[in-house]
């Protein structure tokens, strides 16, 4: 005798687990290229914001601030640059470095220990001139250092 009672069966569960598996696979790595263009995108800006700065305090000095050691604003640019906080991890992991006369470049703004992928750091070559890591604007250099050319 039927107890009126309505349930699912194991294979209507089995079912709604597979669908929910099929869409999670399919939005997975939609968010995780979407999570790494956004940092690169975020990257982006942030050099964007330095060398307008950059620029401007090499225009009024003359030239540009001397060398730091990594996860230090350049001398002077604190009143310039207020919206890059250098001593924080960048955008691709890793720390900040303004390097000048050094790296085989005359200026240039550095991610030291880098931890995006390789082919996140190739995307953002792309991006900005070549996608040569050896060679334009942003370039490996040095120690690990993925640097952004601000003069050679």
């Amino acid at each position: 005798m039927a107890s009126g009672r309505a349930a699912f069966t194991l294979v209507e569960i089995m079912i709604v687990v597979l669908i929910i598996g099929v869409l999670a696979s399919i939005a997975i790595p939609s968010f995780l290229k979407a999570r790494n263009e956004s940092r690169i995108t975020r990257y982006l800006n942030d050099i964007r914001i330095a060398l307008d700065y950059i620029e401007m305090y090499a225009m009024e000095k003359g030239d540009y601030p001397p060398d730091k050691m990594p996860s230090q604003a350049p001398d002077g640019m604190n009143d310039y640059v207020k919206r890059l906080d250098w001593s924080a991890n960048t955008p691709l992991g890793g720390r900040w470095d303004w390097d000048a006369n050094s790296v085989g470049i005359s200026a240039g703004i550095t991610v030291i220990g880098a931890t995006a992928s390789l082919q996140d750091l190739k995307r953002v070559d792309e991006r900005i001139d070549d996608g040569n890591l050896l060679t334009g604007r942003f370039r490996r250099t040095g120690a690990g250092g993925y640097t952004y050319v601000v003069a050679d």
